[in-house]
């Protein structure tokens, strides 16, 4: 039977045809293409898509992972990666892997924020009130960054707020702008609050600013509900802790303190609180100089030069009446800063309190006037002194005048400067009755003095309520 084939027909080419033209010129093309690519991949011209990157990509996320594992060890700020000469490695501390991170999403708005909070933090561990204040400006550009990318987030605009805090209590910051300062923190603070209320960090950064204002009611209130919210925080804890410790509740605010410490257990600050509410509120100088001097060791570790807790234990060594231990940890914590006034002042005065006026006179003179390389037998590099504000006053410029005329004598009279000194404190606070007291007192050793009189002078206690000086490691 015959067979039929069913469907299109298939086409046959006569095989005796020559080849086709375009098809060699298309195989010749190909050829000479490949041949390029070759030579272009020996020259370096050209890469191998096998061949590894030069530099492996990281995402953001991973950035953020890394600088929130430098928080929880402490290295909120590596000082080795300024030091001079030094290559540090490409990231080596908390706020340098956010900055990484933000090179990979500049338009995030929490990573700003965070750098912002980090930021701040880490003004703690620096060592005088002009490095602080300067990074306290960086937090502010950071902080200003987030609200601006993000202006209806409540996280952002809480760590505005928390920035402003604490760039308002610098102590390089004047009274009129600090006054400013707090009520632009409150003013964000406020918006955090209404844009989240059950944000537990705005809680707590809203009432730390309370406190500041003195609206205690209002702060215990917003700092228990932030605690309650947030029980793992740092933050929570640490603001709970400060707005307990302004009422007066020293050991609820130590035992808060040691939570936040718990959570965050290479954050010196926290130690220097707990230390100072030991000192200052509970009287146990044993367990102030404890956590004094974890913190110096803490400091040490991480390679922090920050005189604070020597200070702190220098001042609890005075109160003691050792004043040997006092002056070694006094000229402990020059060593690791020796070019800040407020360093200075702060040695003067354990000096004086040791009632060693003629060597508290150089180093107070330094911290008030400043003083020249050749005049600064301690220290042995020029100061400059502190401008007279709310936070130096008592420190320096009443005790600088007090011992002045305190050491005047017929054949060696300092009253001039005395007068001089003491005239600026009474221009600045007429209506402040403690300093004026104080200005009465020293001022009338000098009257004495110019009517024929041999002074007797007396000691001029300290006033009160005086500034806290900056945190440092102890011996």
């Amino acid at each position: 039977m015959e067979r039929r084939l069913i469907g299109k027909r298939p086409t046959f080419h006569n095989s005796r045809q020559g080849p086709n033209f375009y098809r060699v010129v298309v195989l010749l093309a190909m050829i000479l293409a490949a041949l390029w690519l070759i030579a272009g991949i020996d020259r370096g011209q050209v890469r191998s898509p096998l061949d590894p990157t030069p530099t492996p990509t990281r995402v953001s996320q991973s950035y953020l992972m890394e600088a929130q594992a430098y928080f929880d060890a402490g290295r909120l700020d590596d000082p080795s990666n300024t030091a001079a000469g030094v290559a540090a490695p490409p990231i080596n501390d908390a706020i340098e892997a956010y900055q990484a991170a933000l090179e990979e999403a500049p338009e995030n708005a929490q990573v700003w924020a965070e750098l912002a909070r980090i930021q701040t933090y880490s003004s703690s561990m620096l060592r005088n009130d002009t490095e602080r204040l300067a990074r306290m400006e960086e937090a502010l550009a950071s902080a200003n960054k987030a609200v601006e990318l993000e202006p209806d987030d409540s996280n952002a605009h809480a760590i505005r707020a928390f920035v402003l805090d604490w760039y308002a209590f610098n102590g390089l910051v004047e009274a009129e702008q600090r006054q400013e300062l707090l009520i632009e923190a409150e003013r964000e603070a406020s918006r955090a609050f209404q844009l989240d209320p059950e944000s537990a960090q705005a809680l707590a950064f809203y009432a730390e600013i309370l406190a500041d204002e003195s609206k205690w009611l209002q702060a215990e209130k917003y700092a228990v509900q932030a605690v309650q919210k947030d029980p793992n925080s740092m933050d929570t804890h640490r603001v709970y802790a400060y707005v307990l410790e302004t009422l007066g509740q020293y050991n609820s605010a130590i035992q808060q303190y040691q939570r936040a410490a718990e959570i965050a257990p290479n954050m010196t600050f926290l130690y220097i609180r707990i230390g100072s509410n030991y000192r200052e509120g509970i009287k146990n100088s044993d367990k102030a100089l404890e956590y004094f001097d974890r913190a110096a060791k803490i400091n040490d570790q991480l390679g922090v030069q920050n005189p604070t807790p020597y200070l702190e234990i220098a001042r609890t060594y005075t109160q003691l009446g050792q004043f040997f231990a006092a002056s070694i940890n006094a000229e402990k914590a020059l060593s690791l800063d020796n070019i800040n006034a407020q360093t200075y002042g702060q040695i003067g005065m354990i000096y004086r309190r040791a009632r060693n006026y003629e060597g508290a006179m150089p180093l107070l003179k330094c911290a008030v006037r400043g003083c020249t390389a050749e005049e600064n037998e301690l220290g042995k590099v020029p100061v400059e002194g502190l401008p007279l504000t709310s936070v130096t006053v008592a420190y320096y410029y009443v005790e600088y005048g007090t011992n002045l005329a305190f050491l005047s004598r017929p054949n060696e009279n300092y009253c001039p400067l005395a007068y001089e000194v003491l005239g600026e404190v009474r221009r600045a606070y007429p209506n402040d009755p403690v300093l004026m007291s104080i200005v009465e007192d020293s001022e009338g050793l000098c009257r004495r003095l110019e009517s024929g009189q041999v002074p007797v002078p007396t000691i001029t206690p300290m006033p009160t309520e005086t500034p806290e000086p900056t945190v440092a490691p102890g011996i």
